[in-house]
């Protein structure tokens, strides 16, 4: 098992339509908090693994969070869900990481995962464009039917779960595990 898990629960009953006809003005006010914080690693971790090989647990459980709140706003976004992204809780977006024994990182690894991660990028930009694709069908049966295919759901969200294994990878160094190339668990 991949030390990221993901998973949306699907929306029981009818979709509020309203609200995903205006999703992306009722967006904007999220979109401005995600805009202020300041994600991810950066080179301050890259050094901490090089010298330290140490993840500062604080600085995980930040990125952790701000990784989780991204997902519920990306959740809300792409019509996974109906409730306002919340700043705090889980809601009903499920988004973990396993914390990485001290020590148990790669001290150099993070100076090329970028580059070891390109295959996965390209992938993703290809799935993303796709599932951009299947949201804007997606809300377009939410506005005449009130529901969301299933099957369209899930292919949602295991491009986010894709995109989210890479990211922790990549991005926030939160692993070494190379990220698998699929959307499933």
């Amino acid at each position: 098992m991949y030390p990221l898990t993901f998973n949306v629960d699907y929306p029981d009953g009818s979709r509020n339509r309203l609200t995903t006809l205006f999703r992306g003005i009722l967006l904007i006010p999220i979109a401005v908090v995600i805009g202020t914080l300041v994600p991810m690693a950066g080179p301050a971790i890259v050094l901490m693994l090089l010298f330290r090989r140490k993840y500062p647990r604080w600085w995980f459980e930040f990125n952790l969070e701000w990784l989780r709140f991204n997902a519920r706003v990306d959740a809300y976004l792409l019509l996974m869900r109906d409730e306002y992204p919340s700043t705090d809780e889980e809601q009903a977006v499920h988004l973990d990481i396993a914390y990485p024994e001290p020590g148990s990182l790669n001290r150099f690894l993070p100076l090329i995962k970028w580059l070891l991660a390109l295959p996965h990028w390209i992938i993703i930009s290809i799935l993303g464009v796709i599932a951009l694709v299947v949201t804007v069908i997606g809300w377009l049966l939410i506005i005449i039917t009130g529901s969301y295919p299933r099957g369209m759901f899930d292919f949602v969200v295991g491009v986010m779960r894709w995109a989210l294994r890479v990211e922790a990878y990549a991005v926030g160094l939160m692993t070494d595990r190379y990220p698998p190339f699929r959307l499933a668990e």
